[in-house]
């Protein structure tokens, strides 16, 4: 995580570099906006007795969702009654959002060991429907290329592979070291760093997106995984998903706490989203 936001603007807080993300100005607006639409989400009475109807719809509305954002923009019933992935790029890249937010739910334990192998599997899980070589659940090594369109256009340095490394480590000893911050700012931090790094040769936004489910999981935050954020970034668009990512990659407290937001208003996208699904279910028109 490559940030220049000034731990001794937060004194005591120097040895959690995540808590001190998690002061700045309208970070904690944005955390507390959070947990309260959460809250009230789990709260609803349909929650008590269809919590897996919730969880599921929002598993397939937040693939969708993903997909749309790596090039796959497809209607929520196509997504839904499809079978088949395989037949061209966006057929296979459908279905490996689905995959991967399957897989989210079932790596914490991985996760919570070592987030790289956890990466790994993602990486290996997510490129599954294409043609599988040795590049495929590692790190990219020097002159490999990186296929990522969207994230190519945005004003972000792609990092070269001891860089990329290096943040990864760093990355991972924040994750197993533990941090006091809000969810929010944690799956944020690890969306936005593995966006920037692109580690792998293919799939690094799902992979990214994929991994922040697996935080808010992980945290308490939204155990059931039926908040899904996929669904309010594509939701929000293409276009303030990279000017927030650039605020992310310039590494200056601005520019994080407007990732930081971004990403908090695509949680609570997804919620209204998940709301919606359980006032259906309680009409009896889903």
């Amino acid at each position: 995580m490559a940030t220049n936001a000034d731990p001794s603007a937060a004194p005591g807080l120097s040895t959690d570099p995540m808590v001190v993300l998690g002061t700045l100005p309208g970070v904690p607006a944005a955390v507390d906006a959070v947990r309260q639409a959460v809250d009230n989400l789990y709260g609803h009475r349909v929650m008590r007795r269809r919590s897996d109807e919730v969880t599921s719809e929002a598993a397939l509305r937040g693939a969708r969702g993903s997909a749309a954002l790596a090039g796959a923009d497809w209607p929520l019933e196509e997504v839904r009654r499809r079978s088949d992935f395989s037949a061209d790029d966006q057929a296979r890249t459908v279905g490996a959002a689905l995959r991967l937010t399957a897989e989210a739910g079932r790596l914490l334990g991985v996760w919570r060991r070592s987030p790289m192998q956890a990466l790994a599997r993602l990486h290996l899980v997510a490129a599954s429907g294409a043609a599988v070589d040795d590049t495929v659940g590692r790190p990219r090594l020097a002159g490999e290329p990186v296929d990522e369109p969207l994230i190519s256009v945005a004003e972000v340095d792609l990092p070269e592979p001891p860089e990329v490394n290096a943040r990864l480590d760093g990355l991972t000893a924040l994750l197993l070291g533990g941090t006091a911050a809000p969810a929010l700012v944690v799956a944020a931090v690890v969306h936005g760093e593995l966006l920037c790094l692109r580690p792998f040769g293919s799939f690094n936004g799902p992979v990214a997106r994929a991994a922040e489910r697996i935080v808010l999981i992980g945290s308490g935050l939204d155990p059931k995984s039926i908040c899904p954020a996929e669904v309010g970034y594509a939701e929000l668009g293409k276009a303030g998903y990279l000017r927030a990512l650039e605020g992310y990659a310039s590494g200056t407290p601005e520019g994080m706490a407007v990732w930081i937001g971004h990403c908090g208003r695509a949680l609570e996208v997804g919620v209204r989203e998940s709301v919606a699904v359980c006032e259906a279910l309680q009409r009896g028109a889903a």
